[in-house]
């Protein structure tokens, strides 16, 4: 089966620097991958690549086996969502109104919102529990409800491929946890997932686990993978070990510092 997104060898320079450095990598549908590495490993970097915000110095990224280049603005936006690092959270504009963007590449030529439409925002605004925001202005909210509505807007999508930068950013652990059955349910729906995670214990909850450092792709692999494990460990300098816990749905991994 055709890889959702596919990447052969990018390399993206910066100030003279490569921050990413030759990497090659496949998302499937189905699954949800997290990506890690320690500051500066070259995270946001790739995941802005493969969302073609940014051309690469050499490589090419394929979305659904077509080039990304080649494919309009337009029709681009409506089988891949991108959610930033350090979106637009400011304005005086409602919370479902911006939920509703996300429905702009899917609307016809005059932008009128049908009932489709709609029944997508308010899928978006329950599975990030905002439907209580609805109502309420963006800069009215703290940091951990606007992180909400901006995952809402790129859910409100439906994409085939859905990359996130940070998603879990200002989130308290109630809705660290709704996010992740949030990745899942998107994967288990048919959508490939790619996120950059700071957390490792919530990313070593993912389907797929891919290492960063310097630019380059060190690790990928199942987070229960000892090779994985080890590369983590040695990327951030010893500094934690990886743990089994037990949990309501069996074994899970979990990051745990060494002190």
């Amino acid at each position: 089966m055709t890889p959702a997104l596919q990447a052969q060898d990018l390399l993206l320079r910066r100030g003279g620097r490569a921050v990413v450095d030759g990497v090659s990598l496949a998302l499937a549908r189905g699954q949800w991958a997290a990506l890690v590495g320690p500051n500066g490993a070259g995270k946001s970097s790739l995941l802005a690549l493969l969302a073609g915000l940014h051309p690469p110095a050499r490589g090419e990224v394929w979305l659904q086996g077509r080039a990304l280049a080649d494919w309009p603005p337009r029709e681009r936006s409506r089988a891949l969502a991108w959610l930033a690092q350090i979106g637009e959270s400011d304005g005086d504009i409602a919370v479902r109104d911006v939920v509703r963007l996300g429905r702009l590449p899917r609307q016809g030529l005059f932008g009128a919102t049908d009932a489709a439409d709609e029944a997508a925002v308010d899928a978006a605004l329950a599975e990030t529990e905002c439907a209580a925001l609805a109502h309420r202005r963006l800069s009215e909210l703290s940091g951990g409800e606007r992180q909400r509505v901006l995952l809402a807007r790129a859910l409100a999508v439906q994409a085939a491929v859905l990359l996130l930068d940070e998603p879990t950013t200002h989130l308290d652990a109630p809705h660290q946890r709704a996010l992740l059955r949030s990745l899942r349910l998107r994967a288990r729906g048919g959508a490939a997932v790619a996120a950059v995670m700071h957390d490792l214990t919530l990313a070593l909850q993912a389907d797929r686990v891919l290492v960063m450092a310097d630019g380059r792709l060190v690790a990928d692999g199942e987070p229960g993978d000892a090779r994985l494990h080890a590369a983590i460990v040695e990327v951030f300098q010893g500094s934690l070990r990886i743990a089994a816990v037990p949990g309501p749905g069996g074994e899970r991994w979990v990051a745990l510092p060494d002190l």
